[in-house]
C-alpha cells in the first residue's frame, strides 16, 4: 500500500485491508456528511492502518451524543497519549458540560492536554465556582468577550456569575456591544438574555433598521433602553458613521450615561477610521475618558492619528490600552515613535552622542538620575530606546522596523548548531509527526496539520523545545511538506534558522522567471510564502490555485496579456504555469503603482481597485499607510508579505537589508504621471 512501508507506528498489530487507504478517504467523507452507519461499517477495514486512530475518532465522534461513557474511556485506553484521544476527550468535555455532568466533568478535566478551547474552560470555571465559590470572573469576562459567537460554556459562566453578583450589568451589555460590533446578533441576543430577557428580541429590530429603532425609542429612559439605544447607534455607524454621529448629537447625548456617550463615540470613531475619513481622529477626541474603550476600538484610535500625524492622540491611545496590548510589537513600535516625535531632532541627535559617550568611557555605569532630569525630554527619549530594544529583531515587520529605527539593518542571524542525528532520529519516530506526515501525504492535509501543530505545540506542556522544533522542521523540509517546515520553525523562541523558515523550494524557476522579466527575486520569494508556504495545489475558499495564488479570471486576463496560447484554468496547479502567470501579473502591478511594493502587494491581495483609493489623502509612511488598511487580512498580508521579502533578499543577496527602503512613501498618484495607470487590471 501507499503508506504502509513508509511509515510504521506501534499499534495493534493487525492485517492491513490492501485498499486501507481508500478506507481512510472514504471514512472522512462518510464523517463529513454525518453518515454514521456507513463509519461504523468501514472502521473494521481502518484497523492496522497507520491513521487507524483518526478512523476511530471520526466512527465514535459521529455516534458521541449515544455513545455510552464506556465506549469513550475504552477509546482513551486504546489510542492513549495521541491526538484522536486528547480531540475526543475535547469533545466529550464539551458534550458533559453541555449535559451538566459536573462530577464526570471534574474527574476527566485533568488528563485535558491542550487547553486550548475557550469553551472548556468556561465550564471548568463554572465548576470551581459551583464548588469553591472561587471569584473566577475576571477570566470568565475575558473569555466570554474573546468568544466572537454565542457558546453555551461561557454564557452559562456569565449567566451563573452574574446571579452571583460577581458580573455586573456592565460587564453583560458590553459584550452584547461588542457583538454588534463584531456583526453577531446571535451572540448579542444571548447576552441581552442574562440580564434583560423581556427586551432581548429587540436586538432584531435595532439591527434591521437601527435609524429607525432610535426615531422610535427617542424619548425613553432608563438604563435597558439606553443600552438597546447604544447598540441601534453601534449598528447604525456600521453602514453610516456620519448618520450616527449626527443621531447621537441630535439628543441622545443627553439621554445616555457618559461611558455610554464614550462607546459611542469610540464605535463611530471606529467605522470613520476603517473608511479612511478624516473625521475619525474628530469622534475619538470626543471621548471623554479612553479607558471606556476595548483595545480593539483603540487601536482605531490609533490609526486614524498616525494617519492624520497627531502623535500626542497615538501616545494617548496607545497608553490607553490593557498592558497585553501595549505588549504587541505594532503597539511598542508606536508608542516609542510618539514618543520620539514630541522631542525636536536637535535634542534626540544630542541624547544619543551623550548616552554614547557614557557608555564608552564607563559602561558598567549609569549616569545619576538628577543629571537627566533637568533635561527636556530625555526620560522620553530612553524610554523609546528601551521600547524598541525590546522587539528589535528579525522575527516580523515591527521588529525589523524597530531594527531600523536603532541604527541596524537585517542580516541573517548565525545559525543554530547542527542538528544531531539522535534529534534528528527521535523527531523521526515521533508517532504524532509520523501520523501528520501520513495523513497528509494521503491527501488529509487538514487532518495532517491538526495533528502536526498538536504535536509540536500542545502534546507536552509549552511545547517543544527549540531544538525538537528545529528537528521537526527539519523532517517537513526534508519531506517538502513547506507549510510544517515554515510554521514550526517559526515557533522557536531564542534559535532561528533562517534558511530553514525561509526556504526556496523551486529556486531555479523562480529565479529564472523574476529575472527575466525584471522582478525581485526575494519580492516572488515572500509573497510565495505567504500566499500558499509553497505548497503547489493549494487552493483558497474563493478559488485562487497553486503556489501564487492566482484567481482564474486574472489568470485568463494575464495570460492573454503575455501571450501564454493555449492556457486553460486547470493548469494553472502547474508550478511552471502558475510561476509565469503570477509573476508576470505581479510585475504589471508593480508597474501600475509606480513601483510601490506595499502598493502591489495590497493590490495582488485586495484588487487594485481598493488601494486605488486607499492611497487618497496624505502622504503617509508606507508603515502608517499599511496600518491604516480596512481589511484586517490584506493589511497583515502586506506587513508580511514586505517582511519576508526583506529576509529572503537577505539570503539571496548575503549581504544587509533595508524593510525601510522597501516600504518608501504612499500618497495619491501625480497627476500626467507617465505612462498613464492601467485601469484595465482585473
Amino acid at each position: 500500500m501507499l503508506l504502509g512501508a513508509l511509515l510504521q507506528l506501534p499499534l495493534p498489530a493487525q492485517a492491513q485491508t490492501p485498499n486501507g487507504d481508500e478506507v481512510l478517504l472514504q471514512m472522512q467523507q462518510a464523517f463529513r456528511k454525518g453518515d454514521s452507519h456507513r463509519l461504523s461499517a468501514l472502521l473494521p477495514q481502518a484497523r492496522g492502518h497507520v491513521l487507524e486512530p483518526w478512523a476511530a475518532y471520526w466512527e465514535l465522534k459521529a455516534r458521541l451524543e449515544t455513545a455510552t461513557p464506556q465506549e469513550v474511556q475504552a477509546f482513551f485506553e486504546r489510542y492513549a497519549g495521541t491526538y484522536q484521544e486528547d480531540r475526543l476527550r475535547n469533545d466529550w468535555l464539551l458534550l458533559l458540560g453541555q449535559r451538566r455532568d459536573w462530577d464526570a466533568f471534574a474527574a476527566e478535566l485533568p488528563r485535558y492536554r491542550m487547553k486550548d478551547d475557550r469553551e472548556v474552560r468556561c465550564y471548568a470555571l463554572v465548576v470551581d465556582h459551583l464548588r469553591t465559590g472561587a471569584d473566577v470572573a475576571d477570566e470568565v469576562r475575558r473569555l466570554w468577550y474573546a468568544q466572537r459567537d454565542a457558546d453555551d460554556g461561557c454564557t452559562l459562566a456569565a449567566d451563573r456569575l452574574y446571579a452571583a453578583g460577581r458580573l455586573k450589568p456592565l460587564d453583560i451589555w458590553r459584550k452584547a456591544r461588542l457583538a454588534i460590533e463584531a456583526n453577531r446578533p446571535r451572540a448579542a441576543r444571548a447576552a441581552i438574555e442574562i440580564d434583560a430577557p423581556e427586551v432581548a428580541s429587540q436586538v432584531s429590530d435595532l439591527m434591521a433598521e437601527p435609524a429607525r429603532y432610535l426615531d422610535k425609542h427617542r424619548w425613553t429612559v432608563g438604563r435597558k433602553r439606553r443600552e438597546l439605544a447604544l447598540l441601534a447607534l453601534i449598528r447604525l455607524a456600521t453602514n453610516d458613521p456620519a448618520l450616527a454621529a449626527r443621531k447621537l448629537e441630535a439628543g441622545w447625548l443627553g439621554v445616555l450615561t457618559l461611558e455610554e456617550q464614550n462607546w459611542a463615540w469610540g464605535a463611530i470613531g471606529r467605522q470613520a477610521a476603517l473608511r479612511l475619513q478624516d473625521e475619525a481622529s474628530e469622534h475619538f477626541a470626543r471621548v471623554s475618558r479612553l479607558a471606556d474603550l476595548n483595545d480593539d476600538t483603540l487601536g482605531f484610535a490609533a490609526r486614524a492619528a498616525l494617519r492624520q500625524g497627531q502623535w500626542p492622540a497615538v501616545r494617548r491611545a496607545i497608553e490607553a490600552m490593557s498592558p497585553a496590548a501595549q505588549a504587541e510589537p505594532v503597539w511598542t513600535y508606536w508608542l516609542a515613535r510618539a514618543l520620539l516625535a514630541e522631542i525636536p531632532p536637535d535634542e534626540r541627535a544630542r541624547f544619543a552622542a551623550e548616552d554614547a559617550r557614557a557608555a564608552a568611557s564607563a559602561p558598567t555605569r549609569k549616569a545619576p538620575a538628577e543629571i537627566y532630569a533637568v533635561r527636556r525630554h530625555h526620560a522620553e527619549w530612553r524610554h523609546a530606546q528601551q521600547a524598541l530594544a525590546s522587539i528589535a529583531s528579525p522575527r516580523g515587520f515591527y521588529e525589523m522596523l524597530a531594527l531600523e529605527d536603532l541604527g541596524q539593518r537585517l542580516a541573517v542571524p548565525p545559525k543554530p548548531a547542527p542538528l544531531t542525528a539522535e534529534e534528528k532520529a527521535q523527531a523521526r519516530a515521533e508517532p504524532g509527526l509520523q501520523r501528520a506526515l501520513a495523513a497528509i501525504a494521503l491527501g488529509l492535509r487538514s487532518e495532517g496539520v491538526r495533528e502536526w501543530n498538536y504535536t509540536t505545540n500542545l502534546h507536552q506542556n509549552g511545547g517543544m523545545s527549540d531544538r525538537a522544533l528545529l528537528a521537526a522542521a527539519d523532517l517537513a523540509c526534508e519531506r517538502s511538506v513547506w507549510d510544517r517546515c515554515i510554521n514550526t520553525s517559526e515557533r522557536t523562541r531564542e534559535l532561528i534558522d533562517f534558511e530553514q523558515r525561509f526556504p526556496m523550494p523551486h529556486r531555479d524557476a523562480v529565479l529564472q522567471r523574476s529575472q527575466a522579466i525584471g522582478l525581485d527575486p526575494a519580492f516572488v520569494y515572500g509573497l510565495i510564502r505567504q500566499e500558499s508556504r509553497f505548497i503547489t495545489d493549494a487552493r483558497s475558499g474563493v478559488g485562487a490555485s497553486g503556489l501564487m495564488q492566482v484567481m482564474p479570471a486574472t489568470a485568463r486576463w494575464t495570460a492573454k496579456k503575455i501571450g501564454l496560447n493555449g492556457f486553460t484554468v486547470d493548469r494553472l496547479n502547474d508550478r511552471d504555469t502558475n510561476i509565469a502567470i503570477g509573476t508576470a501579473y505581479l510585475k504589471l502591478l508593480l508597474d501600475a503603482f509606480d513601483g510601490s511594493m506595499p502598493l502591489a502587494t495590497a493590490a495582488y491581495n485586495a484588487g487594485p481597485g481598493r488601494p486605488r483609493a486607499w492611497r487618497n489623502g496624505p502622504v503617509l509612511e508606507a508603515a502608517i499607510w499599511a496600518e491604516n488598511i480596512p481589511f484586517n487580512e490584506t493589511r497583515e498580508y502586506v506587513k508580511k508579505v514586505l517582511a519576508n521579502t526583506t529576509s529572503y533578499a537577505a539570503l539571496i543577496t548575503g549581504e544587509p537589508q533595508s524593510l525601510r527602503r522597501r516600504l518608501g512613501l504612499v500618497g495619491p498618484r501625480p497627476a500626467g504621471l507617465e505612462p498613464p495607470e492601467n485601469r484595465d487590471l482585473p
